[in-house]
């Protein structure tokens, strides 16, 4: 990617009831908005063939099961398109690409850690580098509920960040069998951040009727955890020991792992988990930022490493670390590398 652009993602916050909050996105994020919207579905077609027809179908009836499972949440979404200037169907578009590319949605590689009883969660970000010039970091304070900082493309109702209430969260495709339609993953994201505990963050993702299945790996009050969630269940998986967890893109609870054997491997999903392996027990220790920003500029493999850069592959070689972020729920802060970490310094953005 050309390193032109400034270092640092814009800000935007907003709060209020959910149409107003949406309205002020909208508003302060309107040519970002405009620009997912444009580029989105060209985006998708670019790894899947699907008509335009056919997606804004999608997205219509994933709608139908967002405004079952938070209809608050559609409202706000209505704040943002209608100052945006741009439809409703086209921001439900957004929060179902996922859905019209089951294969694969992003390549991520997450970890979650606790140094000096302070918990971290942190990933790269691994997809289409184009989305770069559609990303912001937004902080939310909805009226009566938890505020939270996250990072993503404008227009989306959630994505990667944390709460005021210790729950931080990071995302990774998981694959898995899916469904065409169902509650559009970033709604089921969006009432995690609301969560003040591990049981309320999985009962977030529980009650959704979910098309797609997702990694979530957390940072929680009662220390890390990785929710694994097929289309039918969610796995909870805690460290074993040394207080940290780490994931890629295939599935590592016993009763998911057979589909390790049907799905294909998403850019050398294994290679990255074994290297994360060697790169933990390297550690004498606590995790803590430091390590954790070595561990996701790591390059062995290079391209196809940790710190993805493009390569040869087919179709996904055009993919990169679009962004690495580490969230600090404890010190309210977010640690954002716009671009590849090893060439990005980490700027520090800030929920308080």
């Amino acid at each position: 990617m050309p390193h032109s652009r400034p270092p640092r993602y814009r800000e935007i916050e907003a709060s209020g009831p959910p149409r107003e909050l949406g309205r002020q996105i909208g508003e302060a994020a309107g040519e970002e908005v405009r620009a997912f919207c444009d580029m989105a579905l060209a985006r998708v077609q670019k790894t899947c063939a699907i008509s335009r027809e056919k997606a804004y179908d999608v997205a219509r009836r994933s709608g139908q099961f967002a405004e079952r499972y938070r209809p608050d949440l559609v409202d706000e979404l209505r704040g943002t398109a209608e100052a945006a200037g741009v439809e409703l169907d086209d921001l439900l578009l957004l929060q179902v690409r996922n859905q019209l590319q089951p294969e694969a949605s992003e390549g991520c590689t997450s970890l979650s850690s606790i140094a000096r009883g302070q918990g971290l969660v942190g990933q790269n970000w691994d997809n289409d580098p184009a989305l770069d010039a559609a990303t912001v970091v937004i902080t939310r304070r909805p009226n009566g509920k938890p505020a939270y900082i996250s990072c993503g493309q404008a227009g989306l109702i959630s994505y990667m960040g944390f709460n005021d209430r210790g729950v931080g969260a990071c995302v990774n495709t998981l694959p898995a069998p899916s469904r065409e339609v169902g509650t559009p993953h970033y709604f089921t994201l969006r009432e995690l951040f609301e969560a003040g505990s591990l049981e309320e963050a999985t009962q977030a993702v529980r009650r959704a009727e979910r098309a797609i299945p997702v990694n979530i790996m957390l940072t929680t009050p009662e220390g890390p955890a990785d929710l694994e969630a097929s289309i039918e269940e969610v796995f909870v998986l805690r460290p074993e020991s040394h207080e940290r967890l780490y994931h890629t893109n295939h599935c590592l609870h016993a009763q998911l792992q057979p589909h390790n054997a049907v799905f294909p491997e998403l850019i050398q999903s294994h290679d990255r988990e074994q290297r994360l392996r060697t790169l933990f027990a390297g550690i004498d220790g606590e995790t803590d930022l430091a390590a954790m920003q070595q561990i996701l500029r790591d390059h062995d493999n290079h391209p196809r490493s940790i710190c993805r850069h493009a390569n040869s592959d087919p179709q996904y070689g055009f993919w990169e670390t679009v962004f690495s972020i580490i969230c600090a729920p404890a010190e309210g802060q977010l640690y954002i590398s716009r671009g590849n970490p090893c060439e990005q310094p980490y700027e520090v953005y800030s929920l308080n």
